[in-house]
């Protein structure tokens, strides 16, 4: 007998995204999980006949949570396609600008979109203050650790409840017994929830000083939009530059004091989340964060490569122009390409043709015989693959990177797991923490090299060269590739006389979220989640902690549609 749980949606933010998981009713386990991207991205379309170099500003609005990574593989894409160098501080900072994107997504995920699934927010109103602050002061010495501070926090939650509204609180499965931390352990990490609050606000600021505004900051094919003048009231001046080395700092506190140790605390009591969730054991990342430039991916931060059946002792490498390494399927979304839904397209050559065939909304479940996401099937020879923060550490951590061996080393032993642990549910919410240590500790070493550059004499932020389109050639195409938060997203853009001909996104939740491909292979989400024991199928919380681990964003949509499926609004963007 089986029964099909669906869970829509499932995202505390950006919720386009359905999941259907087959069950085995006698025992309570997924046999087999579909996942379902349930709104269309159609920038792809909005951008073809427009300038290359106009590209990135409507790029840049596939997203409004990742905020700036569309727009930086926007213009990383026009520079490859026509060849456009930049100078070193316009690589610095990005850089910078990039890691605080982490830094900022990867906590403001911890607290408020994925630790709610391991924190019983209502059982922290039992805790004793007290004993919250003593537990707090033996994992961390953050200031903000009295028994008062927790108290005044407990007081706070405890006036949602009584109020009947818990407001942010409201969605959870509070009293589930999958919940195991102590009542203590969930008042310290509500707390910190709400501090992760104001905290972000001030991180934010990064992207305001050096794009002008946040979210979706300004760019530059070329460069950054940011002059250097220190004795300058608008342009990047000495108090501006002195308010990023607070904010550095502030994130570098906050990373070492708090969220560390929290998800260490939190970890300890999930001993069992260390062998469940892995799915695919297929890991993807492109490459990011370059010394000197693009050109030399030998200095990435980030090496780009392939990792296959777990196996750590082999990198392959990775060609984003090559026409048999990525490919995009559409067999089971909702989608036509001219040559036939079962042949995979290269992006260069990729199509973006809607045809949706699924059920009429609102619907009890999908037909996942046939097309039943809006995503495309992404694959890399072939293979489904897994893009994101365990992806980026188990590269470094292969590649020998000195501080991601030694924080995984740290790590293992503090919670007793071995290596293996790594490749699960668990593994991928370490991974997630650990990478944030990782950026908020190389930015300063970024933020040290642009300082010194600037009293060498060098304030050069943009290449002055004038790229008129008359220059350029005919025929131009390029990728812009970079490791979001999220995992790998890449721009491919073909540029015939001047204007955009062709433009694909392969983003981090297509490879993550896809559906399955022509062979039937699953995405990394749909094979993650078979083999879960559900304890409450009405309140599937362990389908919650495994999608959860890796950050999902489904903020693609276009369209506006009612209960029916029917269009209530058409923007023309001319």
């Amino acid at each position: 007998m089986t029964q099909r749980v669906v869970v829509d949606p499932i995202t505390r933010i950006e919720g386009h995204l359905r999941i259907e998981a087959q069950m085995d009713a006698a025992n309570k386990t997924i046999e087999s999980a579909y996942s379902s991207g349930t709104m269309v991205r159609g920038i792809e379309i909005i951008l073809r006949g427009r300038d290359p170099r106009d590209a990135w500003v409507f790029a840049q609005r596939i997203c409004g949570v990742c905020t700036l990574v569309h727009g930086m593989a926007s213009i990383r894409a026009v520079e490859n396609a026509l060849n456009y160098t930049i100078p070193p501080n316009a690589q610095l900072i990005r850089n910078l600008m990039i890691a605080t994107q982490y830094v900022h997504d990867h906590v403001m995920h911890f607290y408020h979109l994925h630790a709610l699934d391991w924190v019983d927010v209502v059982s922290a109103l039992n805790a004793d203050p007290k004993a919250t602050s003593e537990l707090a002061q033996s994992i961390s010495h953050y200031s903000k650790s009295s028994p008062g501070y927790f108290a005044d926090m407990q007081k706070k939650l405890k006036n949602f409840v009584e109020s009947g509204q818990l407001g942010i609180f409201s969605q959870g499965y509070w009293g589930h017994p999958a919940y195991k931390l102590p009542p203590e352990a969930n008042l310290m990490a509500v707390a910190h929830y709400l501090e992760a609050l104001a905290w972000q606000r001030e991180v934010a600021k990064i992207h305001a000083i050096f794009g002008g505004k946040n979210p979706h900051p300004n760019f530059l094919v070329g460069g950054v939009p940011c002059a250097i003048d220190l004795n300058s009231d608008s342009a990047l001046n000495a108090r501006k530059l002195a308010q990023v080395q607070e904010i550095i700092n502030l994130m570098r506190d906050f990373v070492d004091q708090v969220y560390l140790p929290d998800t260490l605390a939190i970890a300890s009591f999930y001993p069992d989340w260390s062998n469940q969730g892995e799915g695919l054991g297929n890991f993807l990342t492109y490459g990011d964060f370059p010394a000197e430039g693009l050109n030399d991916p030998s200095r990435f931060l980030v090496p780009a490569g392939v990792i296959l059946n777990r196996d750590l002792s082999t990198i392959h490498e990775i060609d984003l122009e090559a026409a048999d390494q990525i490919q995009e399927f559409v067999s089971h979304s909702w989608y036509d390409y001219s040559v036939g839904k079962e042949q995979g397209l290269h992006p260069y050559d990729g199509e973006t043709t809607l045809n949706y065939t699924g059920p009429t909304p609102p619907y009890q479940q999908l037909g996942v015989e046939q097309a039943y996401s809006w995503l495309k099937s992404p694959r890399w020879q072939g293979h489904a693959v897994e893009v994101g923060p365990l992806a980026r550490v188990l590269m470094m951590y292969a590649s020998g990177h000195a501080q991601t061996k030694e924080l995984v080393e740290m790590t293992l032993t503090q919670l007793k797991l071995p290596v293996t642990a790594l490749f699960s549910t668990l593994g991928r919410t370490a991974a997630r923490t650990l990478e944030t240590k990782i950026m908020a500790d190389i930015m300063q070493t970024w933020y040290n090299n642009l300082i010194a550059n600037i009293k060498g004499g060098d304030t050069k932020t943009f290449n002055e060269q004038l790229w008129e389109p008359a220059t350029w050639p005919k025929h131009a195409k390029g990728v812009g590739y970079m490791e979001a938060p999220r995992g790998g997203l890449a721009h491919w853009i073909v540029i015939e006389a001047g204007k955009i001909a062709n433009y694909q996104a392969v983003v981090p939740s297509t490879w993550n979220a896809g559906p399955r491909d022509a062979k039937g292979q699953a995405g990394a989400y749909e094979a993650a989640l078979k083999g879960h024991t559900l304890h409450d199928t009405k309140q599937p919380l362990e389908i919650l902690r495994t999608i959860h681990s890796f950050d999902p964003c489904i903020a693609c949509a276009v369209h506006l549609t009612d209960m029916n499926g029917e269009e209530m609004l058409n923007i023309k963007v001319c």
